[in-house]
């Protein structure tokens, strides 16, 4: 297994990692946080969502990173700079500084190809991604499970463990629980 992890523009791609079995589904398609405006999010149901994503895979930068195995999409990582998501927004969520960092919020693999090492691809890819984009600084929300299991709908996030083994270091707390635990800010400096 050869894993190749790109840029999210073949929306395609993105679709067979985060789209729903159903069309018409409301499902999240990874818009929650990338989206500025919470009304937009909640206003997009069905194919819209769909939609939308598939105008952000046209858009330079794209919205994150796909992995590959041969030509099979097997795995997806959100990520972008800050400003143009909810994080820039978010009260649970600081902020460090002043510096234009990217933010890395979902690390998701499809079934049937998980426990195989993609999660590491596919933050090591997103990382390259930002930096080919000139980020200065890579920030996650992992949460700090101290490894006790997470439940895989809430997984998407990532775990403490699992940034620090990609260069992450903790940065600060944050206010947000996702599924019991605590979530905190994780950073990767690029300079």
């Amino acid at each position: 297994m050869a894993i190749e992890v790109r840029a999210a523009s073949a929306f395609a791609d993105v679709a067979a990692v985060l789209g729903p079995k159903r069309p018409d589904a409301s499902v999240c398609f990874c818009l929650s946080y990338r989206l500025t405006s919470s009304k937009e999010n909640q206003s997009l149901t069905g194919p819209a969502r769909g939609e939308r994503v598939r105008e952000l895979c046209a858009q330079d930068p794209a919205p994150g990173v796909i992995a590959y195995d041969g030509d099979e999409p097997v795995g997806w990582a959100a990520i972008h700079p800050r400003a143009d998501t909810s994080f820039a927004t978010n009260r649970r969520i600081p902020h460090v500084d002043d510096l234009d960092v990217w933010s890395l919020w979902c690390v998701r693999v499809r079934p049937g190809h998980r426990k195989q090492g993609i999660s590491h691809h596919l933050i090591e890819g997103a990382v390259a991604f930002a930096r080919e984009h000139g980020a200065p600084m890579v920030e996650a929300y992992p949460v700090d499970n101290r490894g006790e299991r997470v439940d895989l709908t809430m997984a998407y996030v990532g775990t403490r463990a699992a940034f620090e083994r990609a260069g992450f270091e903790k940065a600060a707390d944050t206010t947000s629980v996702l599924n019991g635990f605590p979530r905190i800010l994780m950073r990767r400096d690029l300079r």
